[in-house]
């Protein structure tokens, strides 16, 4: 690698992003991608993963290629499954081997997902620096594994679980895609009322539809309150019923594409507790109130939730506890009282890290500065 007196890299990259298979994992593989290209539009930059319609898709709206490996994950599957599995491991390895070298890659940045680890390792067998991603505070399996080949971990949370060694790990922030950054305010200063978004990830979240369907009869607040709400296809006719029925102005969408403006004009966000959707609520400053899903994986939600519900910028309800009853009287509350939510806004905002992905470039140029010229 050729670099300057002041650590400057003279040529452009050549970025190699692995993993995905959910937005959790991938979005903010596209977020570190945009600040490569900030930092120099000359930049290659490929994403490795397994290919599924949702990675498709996005990377596609987002202008970036994709190159594919044949790998399963292993983690909570049957014994079949995983003997299956493990048999896919070397061809993944060779063929995320191959790909490396067809891009001539400087760097393998690591996003989670378990497409991250053949091509993590293939990277460390010959060589190009690895660099990690670690969007909970409790570390996925994948990454775990990585974390020896690692050069850097950029984790998101101070008081992110595990063993980490200490020169290696970084306190980034959790990257956050440009058009969250970028946006303006004015709808929100201009809109009236009190707006509720409502959204269970990519594919929505049952318990959180049917819970706002059982809600809407308690609701005391009917009039002034709009809903935007994201449930995902299998659920969308039954939830635009219940809201037409009860009289409450709503949108209903299977999914929204533009989640960056959807965020700005809510004045709470109800959801989950992906990292992802951690970090774009403290990057606009957006108060929540947050339902885990009770299945992730070593219950990393509840711990993510947890970080905000104890600065005070969010609320959480456990699915086990979730009611019609208990959601509409949360609403009721939060309505009536715009000065918590506003108290809670604020806070979301100083824990936000909208520089993540900026710092995170900017490390892996000042690491790659440091490699022996090829």
């Amino acid at each position: 690698m050729h670099a300057t007196e002041t650590g400057d890299i003279r040529r452009p990259l050549h970025v190699a992003i692995a993993g995905g298979g959910t937005g959790g994992h991938l979005f903010p593989g596209i977020a570190v991608a945009e600040a490569f290209r900030m930092k120099d539009p000359d930049n290659e930059i490929l994403f490795v993963g397994v290919g599924n319609p949702f990675e498709k898709a996005a990377l596609e709206r987002a202008g970036y290629p994709q190159r594919t490996i044949a790998i399963e994950g292993i983690k909570g599957r049957g014994l079949w499954a995983k003997a299956r599995a493990g048999l896919k491991i070397p061809v993944a390895l060779f063929q995320a081997a191959g790909i490396l070298s067809e891009m001539r890659a400087d760097l393998v940045v690591g996003v989670g997902g378990y497409a991250a680890g053949p091509v993590a390792m293939a990277a460390w067998f010959k060589r190009i620096p690895v660099v990690i991603c670690e969007q909970n505070t409790v570390p996925g399996i994948t990454n775990r594994l990585l974390f020896p080949v690692a050069r850097r971990i950029f984790i998101s949370f101070e008081a992110t679980r595990g063993r980490i060694d200490p020169e290696k790990k970084r306190v980034s922030g959790n990257p956050v895609r440009q058009s969250f950054l970028e946006g303006e305010d004015v709808e929100v200063r201009e809109k009236k009322g009190f707006t509720v978004l409502v959204v269970g990830g990519s594919q929505g979240a049952h318990a959180i539809n049917m819970a706002f369907v059982a809600a809407l009869p308690h609701l005391r607040k009917k009039k002034g309150i709009r809903i935007v709400h994201q449930t995902g296809a299998a659920d969308q006719e039954n939830v635009a019923r219940a809201y037409a029925e009860a009289g409450i102005d709503a949108e209903v969408k299977a999914f929204f594409h533009d989640m960056a403006s959807r965020y700005r004009r809510a004045d709470l966000v109800v959801c989950r507790a992906g990292a992802t959707t951690v970090a774009e609520l403290t990057a606009l400053g957006k108060a929540a109130l947050f339902v885990p899903y009770p299945y992730a994986a070593d219950n990393h939600q509840e711990f993510n939730a947890r970080a905000l519900v104890d600065a005070g910028a969010a609320q959480m309800v456990l699915e086990e506890d979730l009611s019609g009853v208990e959601l509409a009287g949360r609403l009721d509350r939060l309505a009536e009282n715009p000065t918590m939510l506003a108290d809670m806004a604020a806070r979301s905002r100083t824990l936000g890290k909208p520089e993540a992905a900026a710092f995170i470039v900017d490390d892996c140029y000042n690491l790659l500065s440091n490699e022996p010229c090829t």
